[in-house]
């Protein structure tokens, strides 16, 4: 079995020789061979190929050098001894006569090297009926673009969007006609065949990726960029711009850990291609309400039908979201002098909604805008600073989901951020909001990390730093996080902080010197994605 890992592999000429080929493939949880063999910033696709070598399920691998990762892993797997056949094919970035010249003599290098090794000779036959009809779909899907992404991601995508999934990455979809001619003919018609393929984005001259852009049948697209793949990172800025349809941009280190935070995006993603199912309230009740289950607090609101909020909760999330949410509810409807029957429909948002008992599960990404707007209809972007991520939502003049980001896998410039650093600081939440809104010297935090910001902050402890000034710089630090968000989507006035850090003026202020903004803040701030979830209560 010929294992291959990109889409340029000519892998119809391995049926020549009666072999067939797989992609390899899959997350791992770890990877302990290859971060004992690469280096520590190998992307989680490289690392994924060299565990897969080191477990002896790589036996004949064929590598195509279109970064650098793969010259690293050509190099790892030859000083390994592990694969009895290795080869690494130059693959020319371009397009053009020179380069198909160069790709073909590339190819019968290869023809030529799995001969030897395996003493057989090629079939022209055998390698002609290895080319099936591939005709293109007629239905709306769903394009993955990015990075590398595994038959796993392909589905969860599928699973969260509700749409068909075309792989597009970089072992995407393979339509490769058969070649004309014979001989030498043949080989000159395979290699440019191979090389006009719709062009990755490592290939110099990438327009023809246009043609998928205005492909009629794609409904939007999912852009995976991956951890320590800085081309994948950056390529999405340039391709954005082209994008006629949706688009939302998620990243993952290529490990099976990735899909809590994955979630929330891609179901956000959905709702905004206005993919929700309509459903009608089942029961009698003048009430509904919003439960948002986040990681440091459950919030509860509980609204009439005449959008007038009876009653708000926020309770302590505890180990289980099921159990805080259910006793915040309880604690909701005994603040209203309600009964649970009085309740038409629950919605939840927040981490926590799937495990709650809800009619309805909605992301907190649509829930902030529809509560934001609630709260203050001029609103145009909303900067949410949640426990342990931050988002930032622009609205359109009726309160929609135009577009969104997130943080990634990281704690940095959220309320868990600022919580850890008031422990540092021998002091509560409450207290440190009280601090630092204020400096007599100026202090920068230099990491954003949460245990190495810990460590800092330990230092300035100890070398007697006044503690306003420490908290006004981890103040400033959390500014910034949330700018690099803001700038990355783009802010339209009038913006909305929301979130249980909202109430903290130090925070507040920082922000909005750090985006020269005033900020709108409202009282309801910590409530907002529990009074959209409420009012969407409402529409079922």
């Amino acid at each position: 079995m010929i294992r291959y890992v990109c889409k340029y592999t000519p892998v119809e000429l391995f049926s020549g020789f009666g072999e067939s080929c797989e992609p390899v493939e899959g997350m791992a949880a770890e990877y302990p061979e290859a971060d004992r063999t690469g280096h520590v910033n190998l992307c989680g696709f490289g690392k994924s190929v060299i565990q897969a070598v080191y477990d002896g399920k790589v036996d004949e691998l064929v590598l195509v050098n279109c970064c650098d990762v793969m010259r690293r892993l050509y190099d790892i797997a030859k000083k390994s001894g592990k694969c009895s056949f290795l080869f690494l094919l130059d693959l020319p970035h371009e397009d053009l006569e020179c380069s198909r010249s160069f790709f073909l003599r590339q190819i019968l290098r290869l023809k030529d090297a799995y001969a030897s090794y395996c003493g057989r000779k090629f079939d022209e036959r055998l390698f002609r009926e290895a080319f099936g009809s591939s005709d293109p779909s007629t239905k709306r899907y769903i394009g993955l673009l990015g990075a590398r992404a595994d038959a796993s991601l392909v589905a969860f995508v599928a699973k969260k969007t509700g749409m068909r999934v075309e792989n597009l990455t970089c072992i995407g979809t393979r339509r490769i006609p058969l070649p004309a001619g014979s001989g030498n003919d043949m080989w000159e018609s395979y290699s440019s065949a191979l090389l006009s393929q719709i062009p990755c984005p490592r290939m110099d001259r990438d327009g023809g990726r246009s043609a998928l852009y205005r492909d009629p049948y794609l409904a939007g697209i999912v852009y995976h960029a991956m951890k320590f793949c800085d081309f994948s990172q950056m390529q999405y800025q340039e391709d954005a711009d082209c994008f006629a349809v949706p688009s939302v941009r998620i990243e993952t280190d290529y490990t099976t850990q990735s899909e809590g935070q994955l979630a929330t995006r891609l179901e956000a993603f959905r709702e905004t291609m206005g993919k929700r199912e309509e459903k009608t309230m089942s029961k009698d009740g003048s009430y509904v309400a919003g439960i948002d289950s986040g990681s440091t607090s459950t919030d509860v609101v509980i609204m009439d039908r005449e959008r007038k909020i009876v009653a708000s909760v926020i309770f302590p999330t505890g180990a289980g979201a099921k159990l805080s949410g259910d006793e915040a509810l309880k604690k909701a409807l005994a603040q209203a002098n309600l009964g649970r029957h009085d309740i038409a429909c629950v919605v939840a948002t927040g981490y926590g909604r799937d495990y709650l008992n809800g009619d309805e599960a909605i992301t907190e990404i649509s829930c902030h805008a529809k509560g934001a707007f609630f709260l203050d209809p001029s609103v145009r972007t909303v900067i949410d600073i949640g426990g342990q991520d931050s988002k930032v939502i622009k609205l359109d003049d009726k309160g929609g989901v135009v577009n969104f980001a997130m943080n990634d896998k990281c704690a940095a410039g959220t309320g868990r951020f600022l919580e850890m650093m008031a422990g540092a600081l021998g002091m509560n939440i409450d207290q440190m909001a009280r601090l630092g809104d204020t400096a007599k010297e100026k202090i920068v935090i230099s990491s954003m990390c949460t245990v190495f910001a810990e460590s800092e902050v330990v230092s300035l402890v100890a070398q007697n730093k006044d503690v306003g000034d420490i908290i006004h710089a981890l103040d400033n630090a959390v500014a910034n996080k949330t700018a690099v968000l803001v700038n990355r989507l783009g802010m339209e006035e009038k913006v909305m902080l929301t979130g249980g850090v909202a109430r903290n003026l130090g925070v507040v202020h920082a922000v909005e010197r750090r985006l020269s903004v005033r900020l709108v803040v409202s009282p309801l701030a910590q409530l907002c994605g529990a009074i959209g979830a409420s009012l969407f209560a409402l529409d079922f």
